[in-house]
């Protein structure tokens, strides 16, 4: 198992398998915010789906406290984040974009909102993960 902070994913030309990392991540953690509040997870499952834009609104319109523009912008680049694990040509016209989005952006931003959902749910980090200073919280 990789992480988004695998070596390999450094590189801009692995922005695709960083988005598709990011968008598991991100769904994981929006979706444990709003099991939190209240939220079912079979609600969460047919309405959210691989959504990361609608969990982030969800979790805004329930206190979530997280506005990051760049963060929404990703969200709506992430949405469905299914669509980056499929291998597309780069003459394909359908192929999803980046949004401008690579490794070296994708990940503070995504770390910035898992903590976010550590402070506001006090959910333990997994063993081995420490938060790290970030430039720009939210």
């Amino acid at each position: 198992m990789t992480t988004l902070e695998a070596d390999f994913l450094i590189e801009p030309r692995h922005a695709k398998e960083a988005l598709h990392q990011a968008g598991f991540v991100t769904q994981q953690a929006l979706c444990a915010y709003l099991l939190d509040v209240g939220f079912a997870d079979t609600w969460n499952a047919h309405h959210i789906k691989q959504d990361i834009a609608k969990a982030l609104a969800y979790a805004k319109a329930c206190g979530f406290g997280h506005d990051c523009p760049d963060m929404a912008r990703l969200a709506g680049v992430l949405s469905p984040y299914w669509k980056w694990g499929y291998y597309y040509h780069d003459w394909e016209e359908d192929r999803p974009r980046t949004g401008g989005f690579i490794p070296a952006t994708i990940t503070p931003l995504v770390r910035t909102l898992v903590d976010r959902v550590h402070d506001v749910t006090g959910h333990p980090r997994p063993k081995g993960c420490q938060r790290r200073p970030q430039e720009a919280r939210s």
